[in-house]
């Protein structure tokens, strides 16, 4: 892809998470996030079972790329949950974004509680530009940081999806008719939130199953 083609980079990369010892993190993600009622409803995901410093140097690796493809002055915006948040921020500066602030995503009850501590309601989204910030395409006021977005299970198509009002609140600080990046597309919610905000958006995905999920969500024709 030509370098300056987007205006934001938004996206919801595999986190290589998802347990306190090696051997919880280097299980199957439908093990990892889900529980046993709900493992057979979604395709599993690639790339989610490296160590940190691995983790961490795909991270910088796939950010300079991402870096590379946004205009100065546009936006990352990529999702961590609370153990690979300064692993991320790490990262991020390490491949030349200029970091701005972690907003959170309040999703309520939908996550996996345990007895005792608190409930994990929060996941963080990291977000940076390319240099400085381009004030003349700053839109106006001041979006909340906290967004509370519970996620409903009918508009649920991956293991880790987020919800379609989440992604256009993200959206809010981009300047009309943006051009959108995400790498890690998933079920294309990214890409469906963009259309609903007036945006253009591309997605890439290696699972040729969530790519098919993500292409059926946006009415696209795949050949057979």
């Amino acid at each position: 892809m030509p370098e300056a083609t987007y205006d934001a980079v938004i996206t919801d990369p595999p986190y290589a998470s998802g347990g306190m010892a090696t051997s919880a993190r280097q299980a199957d993600p439908r093990t990892k996030y889900q529980n046993a009622k709900t493992q057979a409803y979604y395709p599993s995901f690639e790339n989610d079972t490296r160590d940190q410093r691995t983790h961490l140097m795909w991270s910088v690796r796939w950010m300079e790329q991402a870096l590379r493809l946004t205009r100065p002055g546009g936006w990352l915006m990529v999702f961590s949950d609370w153990r690979q948040v300064p692993l991320t921020s790490d990262a991020l500066q390490i491949a030349g974004w200029q970091w701005r602030g972690i907003a959170v995503w309040d999703k309520a009850n939908f996550s996996r509680p345990v007895a005792g501590i608190f409930r994990p309601q929060a996941e963080y989204i990291l977000y940076a530009t390319r240099g400085k910030r381009d004030k003349s395409k700053q839109q106006k006021g001041c979006p909340a940081g906290v967004i509370y977005a519970p996620m409903k299970m009918s508009e649920r198509y991956h293991m880790t999806g987020k919800p379609i009002p989440l992604m256009e609140h993200l959206m809010t600080i981009l300047p009309a008719k943006s051009r959108i990046l995400d790498p890690f597309a998933g079920s294309g919610t990214t890409l469906v939130a963009a259309r609903n905000k007036g945006h253009t958006a591309v997605g890439i995905e290696l699972s040729p199953d969530y790519h098919r999920i993500a292409s059926d969500r946006l009415g696209l024709v795949l050949p057979a």
